[in-house]
């Protein structure tokens, strides 16, 4: 799993090779310069050994050199830094848009599927912890293994056999930095997973706060929060605990490195092996050589938990998107599509274990209404959702003018119907914008007369600023009503082909519902409607009535011959009345 993640990583960095080149770039010409510092440490140490015997003349050219030294190193590793942003971010910001891209894509199975807010914790904080791992990979890695590889070549270069000692002891910081990383994997994913777990539910009592309230679910909430807040803390607490063994162990077995280092050169110096000023240069490349391992092992702690974070977000990434338009699809258009209607042989079920639409046949003629009607669970939404192709069919063909809609370019299916839905969706935005939503050209003349024909216009002017009224998130400034105004002046803007009404004035006031049944109804003239409703008045003039029980067709007809037939839709429509 780590190998696959760290793999699409790397793959994603193909599009940064400049950048990336200009880091290694920079990160090698620092360390050699900080490498090249205890040189000058242990000339500056030489020419002060003996006692009142300091030659200034030659320190104080190496004082300067060293100064430059620092200074410049530091500029590049500024550079170095900068580099390492760019790619990070960057990449970061390549992941998300992917992301969006892919959520822009997923079929409604994969958002039934899935809570809103572990989707929304992989977007968002996962990318986040993602990007800092990297960074800090970035800034790190590069210059550690660096440093590493520089100082052994130095210290080789000073005295082989000390630099053979330090050599042996290093594989021991590996292996416990390894170990440690090896083992704090899972920790960080368990911890990653009930983060989202915990977003999710904050999302869910924050969306659904008036039912929470009017339900008296507020302890019952908080204790849910609680428990998933107390494993997050444990997750996490064992997650850092064994992460942070890290750098101590790595440090005292580094610590041991720079003891050997000092006896050994001690003696060495003894038999005049080396000066003074070169035991002091092998103690700071013993020191230089052997931080890069605690840093090292501090990345690879992090980079776990960005692996983790990342392992998240590619895995919704390379969720299965909807079936991609077949080639050369079908593009409708407002003159081609004739609104001729054919459900044949239909069979769907959203769990394959439970049934639910079987043997569809229905056949709608060019401008007819046809209201959908039946107990809840029925399949009427059901219907649309197939209509629409928001799901595919699992045998049968929907037919939309002569043409399956498998083989009809998806986006212009759904351009040739307006839909106003029981639930109402508005944007943050003024209330021009959403009601210009599906048709962002439309002036100001058009808006108007689409708000007038849903009778929106009159409360709109009402606003304190009118169509420039900024509408807050999901429209809660506004009652249901209004805001189901708002979503049919939406439609009556686009006027499309063919017309989708699921429960679309069941917020709306009595009057004004007759008022708005007078506009739809002339919308509707001439255009293949489909109505979905439980009030069954408002479906009395459909010109087909599909009354549907556990996903069949079990009768069709007008109104009146319904009625006639007593059967199941006299029963529902009389049950109203008694």
């Amino acid at each position: 799993m780590r190998k696959k993640t760290l793999l699409k990583v790397i793959k994603r960095l193909k599009h940064y090779i400049p950048m990336l080149i200009l880091s290694i770039l920079f990160a090698a010409l620092s360390v050699i310069l900080q490498l090249y510092i205890p040189i000058l440490i242990g000339e500056a140490v030489d020419t002060c050994v003996d006692a009142g015997k300091v030659d200034f003349i030659a320190l104080k050219p190496i004082l300067v050199t060293m100064l430059l030294v620092t200074l410049f190193a530091g500029v590049l590793q500024w550079l170095m830094n900068l580099a390492n942003n760019k790619m990070t971010y960057g990449i970061t910001r390549d992941i998300r848009n992917e992301a969006i891209t892919k959520l822009e894509r997923l079929p409604l199975s994969y958002l039934d599927a899935h809570s809103s807010g572990d989707t929304v914790s992989r977007i968002i904080a996962d990318v986040d912890q993602f990007a800092d791992g990297l960074l800090m990979g970035f800034t790190q890695l590069f210059t550690g293994l660096m440093t590493i590889v520089g100082t052994l070549v130095f210290m080789l270069k000073l005295d082989v056999k000390i630099a053979l000692v330090v050599v042996l002891v290093t594989p021991l910081s590996l292996f416990v930095a390894a170990f440690i990383a090896k083992n704090t994997y899972h920790l960080f994913k368990k911890q990653s997973e009930t983060r989202g777990e915990q977003t999710a539910l904050i999302d869910e009592m924050i969306g659904g706060k008036k039912v929470v309230t009017a339900f008296n679910y507020e302890d019952r909430a908080i204790e849910r929060f609680d428990e998933i807040n107390e494993r997050l803390k444990e997750a996490s607490l064992k997650a850092t605990f064994f992460s942070s063994l890290t750098n101590p162990c790595t440090r005292f077995v580094n610590n041991i490195v720079y003891l050997l280092v000092g006896v050994c050169g001690g003696f060495v110096c003894i038999k005049g092996g080396m000066t003074i000023g070169n035991l002091s240069s092998f103690l700071s490349y013993a020191n230089q050589y052997t931080k890069p391992f605690n840093e090292i092992s501090g990345v690879i702690t992090e980079l776990q938990n960005a692996l983790v974070c990342a392992a998240r977000v590619f895995e919704f990434i390379e969720s299965e998107p909807e079936v991609a338009n077949v080639p050369d699809a079908v593009v409708l258009t407002d003159e081609t599509v004739t609104g001729e209607v054919e459900f044949s042989d239909v069979f769907f079920s959203y769990a394959k274990d439970k049934k639910l639409i079987e043997d569809l046949d229905v056949k709608v003629k060019p401008g007819q209404r046809v209201a959908i009607v039946g107990p809840t669970g029925a399949g009427k939404s059901t219907i649309i959702n197939l209509l629409m192709r928001f799901y595919d069919v699992d045998r049968g063909t929907v037919s939309v003018s002569g043409h399956d809609i498998r083989n009809v370019k998806r986006e212009s299916l759904r351009e040739s119907f307006g839909m106003v839905l029981q639930e109402t969706w508005l944007r943050s935005g003024t209330v021009r914008e959403n009601i210009a939503y599906g048709n962002p050209d439309a002036t100001e003349e058009e808006i108007v007369a689409a708000a007038k024909a849903a009778h929106a216009h009159s409360f709109i002017m009402r606003m304190k600023d009118g169509y420039d009224t900024v509408i807050d998130e999901d429209g809660e400034n506004l009652s249901h009503g209004e805001k189901q105004l708002l979503c049919i002046a939406r439609v009556m803007l686009n006027t499309p082909p063919m017309l989708i009404l699921d429960e679309a004035t069941s917020s709306i006031d009595t009057r004004t519902e007759v008022r708005i049944q007078r506009a739809f109804n002339k919308l509707m003239n001439g255009r293949t409607s489909f109505i979905v409703a439980h009030r069954l008045s408002t479906i009395r003039e459909a010109d087909i009535i599909l009354v549907m029980k556990d996903g069949h067709v079990i009768e069709q007809g007008d109104h009146d011959s319904l009625l006639k037939a007593d059967g199941f839709y006299a029963k529902l429509y009389n049950s109203q009345w008694a």
